[in-house]
């Protein structure tokens, strides 16, 4: 029963996130299209086999399907879900072909595409703005607590009550702050500037490299300075500044991604470290065991990572759909269909690939390979 009950608290919750954030994701494509006219055929939260549904006064069939990891927005005159043309737009009637999506004009087509990730940024923004509205945004003060002994702080020259006021250029507002600039920069040099009994003091420090595990078992290499904070509170603000503090959070969030991303193609980070969805089902039942406010940073979070990847300019995502408008935008005419043929193919494999390495790098974290090496040895 016992085991009844953690799986159940951990599928559960991760089936509403990741609900929810296909939801969104894929309203976005379905209301800019509906805005330009495009007729919806399907609207599907899942793939494969439906499992119940209905059809609207428009013709759209509303459904859920059998696998519930993803969804997708199927419009008239394309031939599958990955909106690829069926080719038979010259065949249409004038009436058909206005509400046929290949027949939209260049920037009604990218905006289209462009609206799902669009989505998910905006609806990032909502969830941290409700948050920093009400509960508040977590605010550290940039003023060091403790200098850990032997650490790049004490190297530096940095002493408990300094405030840090700027590093590599960039201003600090809050602890975090340092966190974010000093986590992916293991071995580098960073120019600090502290404020110490009304004076700025320019330092230099070096982070040094240490490999942390966290709770879910990943281990990461990160830098630390060797500081601790002075405190932790919560910011309330109204609901304009909560909005534009939402805003530059999703976009720190966003560019943290990124960097994380390119250091890992250039192998300052492991490719352990991508997870799939074992990983966030997991995560997702730990969030949920933890309270509402960490299941909406989580969602944020995760939202900004689902708009993030779909950007990414892969054939069959919306990045590379976006990709061939460009190619379109500078030839004044669409890639030929056995281009397009060709580019759908290799996205697609490499969509699967990286669900299968994601897929064993959760496997292995959870040691199920162990596990069964053991059963066998």
């Amino acid at each position: 029963m016992e085991m009844i009950n953690d799986f159940l608290g951990v599928i559960v919750p991760f089936l509403i996130v990741l609900t929810v954030l296909v939801f969104v994701h894929e309203m976005g494509h379905f209301l800019v299209a509906r805005w330009n006219g495009v007729r919806v055929e399907v609207f599907s939260i899942g793939f494969g086999r439906e499992i119940f549904g209905w059809t609207d006064k428009t013709q759209t069939r509303w459904k859920f399907s059998l696998i519930p990891l993803g969804g997708y927005v199927k419009m008239f005159g394309d031939a599958n879900a990955a909106s690829q043309p069926d080719g038979s737009v010259e065949k249409l009637s004038p009436e058909e072909r206005a509400v046929a999506f290949p027949s939209q004009s260049l920037s009604a087509r990218t905006w289209i595409v462009a609206a799902g990730p669009l989505a998910n940024f905006l609806f990032a923004i909502v969830l941290l703005a409700g948050l920093f509205a009400t509960v508040g945004q977590p605010f550290t003060p940039p003023v060091v607590g403790q200098v850990v002994a032997g650490s790049a702080a004490e190297e530096a020259g940095i002493q408990p009550g300094d405030r840090i006021v700027s590093l590599e250029g960039s201003a600090i507002e809050r602890f975090e702050d340092v966190q974010r600039i000093i986590r992916p920069s293991a071995g580098q040099s960073l120019a600090i500037e502290v404020l110490r009994d009304g004076e700025r003091i320019a330092l230099v420090g070096t982070p040094k490299a240490s490999e942390q595990t966290d709770s879910f078992g990943n281990t990461q290499v990160i830098g630390l300075l060797g500081v601790t904070r002075s405190g932790v509170d919560y910011a309330r603000h109204d609901p304009l500044t909560a909005v534009w503090r939402a805003g530059v959070e999703t976009w720190d969030l966003t560019i943290g991604t990124l960097d994380a991303v390119g250091q890992i193609i250039v192998g300052k980070r492991g490719a352990e470290e991508l997870g799939g969805p074992i990983r966030i089902a997991q995560m997702s039942g730990t969030m949920a065991a933890s309270g509402l406010v960490p299941v909406i940073w989580f969602m944020a979070v995760l939202s900004i990572n689902l708009g993030l990847i779909n950007l990414f300019p892969i054939p069959m995502l919306d990045g590379g759909h976006l990709l061939f408008y460009g190619i379109e935008a500078v030839r004044g005419r669409p890639l030929g269909e056995r281009a397009q043929e060709y580019g759908f193919r290799i996205g697609l494999a490499l969509v699967l690939s990286l669900m299968v390495f994601v897929t064993f790098n959760d496997l292995a974290n959870l040691e199920v390979f162990d596990f069964i090496r053991n059963l066998v040895s």
